[in-house]
């Protein structure tokens, strides 16, 4: 599948940009991506190439296309601004690593920068072929630990298990009162399976103790079996690393089994499907996340508006973190005013609070982004923070 996106007349939410000055580095394009001028003035002649790896099918295409949103979203408020614009393609992985490669091949030809892919089982398999290339990869929803440790072209602009979890733990112990849990989760994924090492270990920071770990396939919808194991254990709270398509099933049956105790999951229970596949059986559940639609910050305000206007529904974290992907990197491109791929890479290792849909966010020496989470519990059908 392949989108681009172009200039649309929209009104340009407010964007951070960065002191410019003319970089030749190494690009797709020549010296057509070497603009003049500086921070709001800076002009490029040529739209500056973004490739894209999202998993718009197979498992995870409910985050890929709010992703894809985000993305093109973004894309057009920064083309309407005027001075750099951005030719956005995007692929489909289909949800699967090896296509991701794939993808990856084809977007290193021609691509400035490449954003994805959106799982991190995907990211550890693609991004060596950027690294090798020479392009920077921007991930927006990998949170696995790792990620940026293949190369100093990966960068990421989502929090890690390691940010968010500890923060959860702490939130629904002193919340619940919690004393011991039963763990539940995937150990055939990258990303669920570093989830519950975070999870394991912030459990025993706080003093909780484990009663039961609990594992099984990403690919599993009947969790009753392992429900009824858990239930017998009679824990204060169930606490889980799963998928979204692993997520509403185990919710679901876990109501249904009689489970009442607070069921506390990780990044990828946080998707709109849950509350809309598992209705009231979502009532509660608490989840760490790098972005909640009630910050209150001008950039997020203007976003929700344009992003409901654009697809009639309210984005989720996916699309925030993928739209904020786009202001942190025409950032990196105004840095210096060029869009080649040396250039971006370097302008890429200057984010300091810069005002992003995500709250202020820093590119650390790690390449990892850093900003305020937040912890969610889902009340009346959406997630609302956790007092």
């Amino acid at each position: 599948m392949r989108r681009r996106a172009t200039a649309a007349t929209v009104v340009a939410l407010s964007l951070g940009l960065a002191a410019c000055s003319s970089d030749g580095g190494g690009g797709s394009s020549g010296g057509d991506l070497v603009g003049e001028g500086t921070g709001e003035s800076c002009t490029i002649d040529a739209p500056v190439p973004v490739g894209a790896a999202l998993s718009l099918t197979g498992g995870a295409a409910s985050y890929g296309e709010s992703q894809r949103n985000g993305l093109e979203l973004a894309t057009e408020h920064l083309n309407a601004a005027g001075g750099v614009t951005y030719e956005l393609t995007i692929e489909d992985d289909q949800t699967d690593p090896r296509q991701g490669i794939t993808v990856f091949e084809q977007l290193v030809q021609d691509s400035s920068i490449i954003i994805g892919p959106t799982l991190s089982n995907g990211a550890f398999q693609a991004q060596p072929v950027a690294q090798e290339a020479g392009v920077p990869v921007l991930a927006i929803s990998n949170t696995a630990a790792g990620i940026t440790e293949q190369g100093e072209y990966i960068f990421r602009d989502s929090l890690t298990e390691q940010q968010v979890i500890p923060q959860t733990v702490a939130a629904a112990v002193e919340t619940y009162g919690l004393e011991d849990v039963v763990v539940m989760y995937s150990n055939d994924d990258a990303f669920t399976e570093s989830g519950y090492e975070v999870f394991a270990e912030s459990l025993e920071a706080e003093g909780v103790e484990v009663t039961e770990t609990l594992t099984f396939s990403v690919s599993d919808t009947d969790f009753r079996a392992l429900l009824t194991e858990a239930a017998a254990a009679e824990p204060d709270a169930l606490v889980v690393s799963a998928l979204i398509e692993a997520a509403i099933p185990l919710v679901t049956q876990a109501r249904e089994a009689g489970i009442d105790v607070p069921i506390i999951g990780g990044n990828g229970f946080n998707n709109p499907q849950l509350m809309a596949d598992a209705g009231e059986a979502a009532e509660g559940v608490v989840v760490g996340a790098a972005w909640n639609s009630a910050s209150d910050s001008p950039e997020n305000a203007d976003f929700l508006a344009a992003y409901e206007e654009a697809y009639g529904s309210q984005p989720d974290q996916f699309a925030a973190q993928a739209y904020a992907a786009m202001t942190i990197i025409d950032t990196a491109v105004r840095q210096s005013c060029s869009g080649e791929r040396e250039a971006i890479r370097e302008g890429l290792t200057t984010i300091s609070d810069l005002p992003t849909v995500l709250g202020e966010v820093t590119i650390n020496a790690d390449r990892d982004a850093e900003h305020e989470a937040v912890v969610q519990i889902v009340e009346n059908g959406s997630f609302a923070v956790l007092d």
